[in-house]
């Protein structure tokens, strides 16, 4: 993979880039004007926690972040081989991207989206080629986090999707695993409904925060509390994910609390706004 693109200089869309862009490929990544800076920004800023962690020299460094262009123009797209939309988990949005990308790059190019809850098979039919669509489930933080979902449609052809594999363990050294395309696919269809029971039994005040999460961190091993766990994945991620899931399997465990939507409707997103079942303003 020479050419890859990111669709989304976000969290995640930046996190992508800049592991595709350190494992040796050239990286585009598509923005609006205004978030340009801050994207390029953004994987700068972690390619620099990564030489003070001692885990990438600073050459190593210089040459990843000069693989990454961030842009406006999607038909510079053109010669991608891999495309990972990475856009904010709106549907429609999502669509108005696939269709264009199907329109620009080569009929042999792969298209995969990022999506942690919206069907894949949907996006793969806004293209004319949805055997060449799949789903590329990274976690965040992309640097950090080993695992790479790699998820399958009815329409996917199996040489992309081995092809994809090949190139997330061996290329990129993420831990792949398989998923049907169902909504959550593996981790955040057994994970969301863990969290969503701990924000019911805080939100009925049946223990607090931080006693929620001392017990799973103390009592359970986990290396985070499932409360801290959900503001540093964002509310606002939470959401939408347990509205797909509770869409796609009408079972109560995956219906989002109100406190949980509530929280959203006020910008406490978590750690990313400041504000969460935790605040992160305070010093």
């Amino acid at each position: 993979m020479k050419n890859v693109g990111v669709i989304g200089g976000g969290t995640m869309g930046a996190g992508i880039a800049e592991v595709v862009a350190k494992s040796g490929s050239n990286v585009r990544v598509l923005e609006r004007a205004e978030a340009v800076d801050a994207a390029q920004e953004r994987i700068a800023t972690s390619l620099a926690r990564g030489v003070k962690a001692g885990k990438l020299s600073e050459e190593d460094s210089k040459a990843a972040l000069d693989r990454v262009t961030v842009t406006t123009d999607i038909e510079s797209f053109s010669d991608c081989e891999l495309v990972v939309e990475a856009m904010p988990e709106i549907e429609s949005l999502k669509l108005e991207y696939f269709h264009k990308l199907d329109e620009i790059v080569s009929p042999d190019a792969i298209l995969a989206t990022n999506t942690s809850s919206i069907p894949v098979i949907r996006l793969a039919n806004a293209t004319k080629h949805p055997e060449r669509v799949l789903g590329m489930h990274f976690f965040n933080p992309v640097p950090v986090m080993n695992l790479v979902e790699i998820v399958t449609t009815l329409k996917v052809d199996p040489a992309v999707v081995e092809k994809v594999k090949t190139y997330a363990s061996e290329t990129l050294g993420k831990k792949t695993i398989e998923s049907k395309d169902q909504a959550g696919f593996i981790v955040n269809a057994l994970l969301v409904p863990y969290l969503l029971s701990a924000i019911r039994m805080y939100e009925t005040g049946f223990a607090s925060a931080e006693d929620i999460d001392e017990g799973m961190v103390n009592g359970c091993g986990h290396p985070m509390g499932p409360l801290r766990l959900a503001d540093t994945v964002g509310l606002d991620v939470c959401l939408p994910i347990a509205e797909s899931l509770y869409a796609e399997f009408s079972e109560p465990q995956y219906a989002p609390p109100v406190l949980l939507r509530r929280m959203v409707d006020a910008g406490y997103y978590g750690r990313k706004s400041g504000k969460g079942f935790y605040d992160y303003t305070k010093k």
